[in-house]
């Protein structure tokens, strides 16, 4: 799932700026010292479940002739929390390349459906995406420059809420196409006699019409309690 997001950001990067070098190292200080041609580094800090999107139940998977298949329990849903810095030798360049890629990313609400792959697409959900929003509560950018042992440097935030598929498919077997066979034995294991039943479900126009109410009621009438 982390690679998949990874692989939709650098192409809608490279969309925007061509053929700029896209990486997704942590920017360190020696990093940035072997970084010789202009740089758009994608760096994910942070990865967390998005607890309100949990849900329960089932999800069923069918054929092509509609049966189902396989059922599987749902997927949950990670916050990726990017963050996207610009290297070059210019500080202007720098400025440039990272307005770009706000405009860029600021025009969308979610992956766009062409750049989903693998377990993305086969979800075949919205993959929502926000950039230039504040981190997480417990996060600032400050703490995150910290911890690289690098300088502050003009950044964007991008958070992509993704779904991971759990490993939970439970294959299906063929449905029973056969018609059941009655019998009867005694306790013995005996056949009581050599005459069996095929059963199979009622036609609707088989099926019993359901009992009329007496004359004058609209519903069945009520016992009465014994006192």
């Amino acid at each position: 799932m982390i690679t998949e997001v990874d692989d939709a950001l650098r192409a809608l990067v490279r969309e925007a700026l061509g053929e700029v070098e896209v990486a997704f190292d942590a920017p360190t200080k020696d990093w940035a010292a072997r970084r010789n041609a202009p740089t758009v580094d994608v760096y994910l800090y942070d990865v967390r479940e998005d607890v309100k999107r949990r849900s329960h139940g089932t999800i069923e998977r069918r054929a092509e002739d509609g049966t189902v298949s396989a059922r599987s329990d749902p997927p949950r849903h990670f916050r990726l929390s990017y963050l996207v810095t610009a290297w070059t030798q210019r500080p202007e360049d720098e400025h440039r390349l990272l307005d770009t890629v706000l405009q860029t990313l600021m025009s969308l609400d979610a992956l766009p459906r062409e750049h989903l792959v693998g377990s993305l697409a086969e979800v075949g959900a919205d993959v929502p995406l926000t950039a230039g929003m504040p981190p997480a509560e417990d996060r600032s950018v400050t703490d995150v420059w910290t911890s690289l042992g690098g300088e502050l440097k003009p950044s964007v935030e991008v958070a992509v809420t993704a779904p991971l598929l759990r490993r939970t498919r439970r294959e299906l077997g063929p449905p029973v196409r056969e018609e059941l066979l009655l019998g009867a034995r005694s306790t013995t294991g005996d056949a009581v006699d050599d005459e069996r039943r095929r059963h199979r479900a009622p036609a609707a126009a088989d099926r019993p019409a359901p009992a009329a109410p007496p004359a004058g009621t609209s519903r069945p009438p009520r016992a009465r309690k014994r006192s």
